[in-house]
C-alpha cells in the first residue's frame, strides 16, 4: 500500500514538471512575441533582457496586450527619471549617509540578501526626489548582483528602534509609486 502511494506521489511530481515545461514554453513564446512587438514601438528593448520582459508579462497573467503597454510605460518612465541610464551616489548623498541599507551576500538560494535599518531612517520636510532616486538606485544595485536565471532578492527589515520620528508616510507612498512602475 505504502509503495503505491509512492508511486502516485512521483506520477504527479512528474505531472507537475511537465506542465511547468509546458508553462516555461509558453512563457517563452509570449516573450518572444512581446519583445518583436514592442521593438516596433521602441527600439531601445534590443538591451533588455527576457527576464525584464517575462516579469512585466507575469505582472499582468500573460497578457500580451496589457504587459506591453505596461513595459512601454515604463521605458518611457525609465529615460525621463534615468537620463543617464543610472543612478550615481553623489544623487543621493543623503540617503546614503543614513547607512539604513546593507548588501549581505547571498541566502541558500543564492538570492541576493537585503537589510534595512528602519531606525535610521530619517524624513525631508522637502522633495521626495532624493527617496525616489535612491529607491531607484538600490533596486539597479540589487538587481546587478543577481546571478543569472534569478528575479527574486531577500529583504530584512530591521525595525528595533524604530518610532514616530522614523516614520514617513509620504517616503514609503513615494517608494511604492517607484515598486510599481
Amino acid at each position: 500500500m505504502e509503495f503505491s502511494n509512492i508511486e502516485e506521489s512521483k506520477g504527479a511530481i512528474r505531472e507537475e514538471k511537465e506542465n511547468g515545461n509546458e508553462i516555461n514554453e509558453i512563457e517563452e513564446s509570449k516573450v518572444r512575441l512581446m519583445r518583436t512587438f514592442v521593438e516596433r514601438e521602441d527600439p531601445s528593448v534590443k538591451e533588455v533582457d527576457d527576464f525584464t520582459i517575462r516579469r512585466f508579462l507575469r505582472a499582468r497573467e500573460l497578457d500580451m496586450e496589457k504587459a506591453s503597454t505596461l513595459f512601454l510605460k515604463y521605458l518611457s518612465w525609465r529615460r525621463s527619471f534615468i537620463p543617464n541610464g543610472f543612478i550615481s551616489p553623489s544623487e543621493v548623498p543623503n540617503e546614503l549617509a543614513q547607512n539604513k541599507l546593507f548588501m549581505q551576500g547571498a541566502d541558500k538560494q543564492n538570492r541576493p540578501v537585503v537589510v534595512v535599518f528602519g531606525a535610521r531612517h530619517r524624513p525631508y520636510k522637502g522633495s521626495l526626489e532624493e527617496l525616489k532616486r535612491f529607491v531607484v538606485y538600490t533596486l539597479e544595485r540589487i538587481c546587478a548582483r543577481m546571478p543569472a536565471g534569478k528575479e527574486k532578492f531577500v529583504s530584512i527589515a530591521d525595525l528595533e528602534g524604530w518610532g514616530y520620528s522614523n516614520s514617513d508616510i509620504r517616503g514609503y507612498l513615494a517608494a511604492l509609486s517607484i515598486l510599481q512602475v
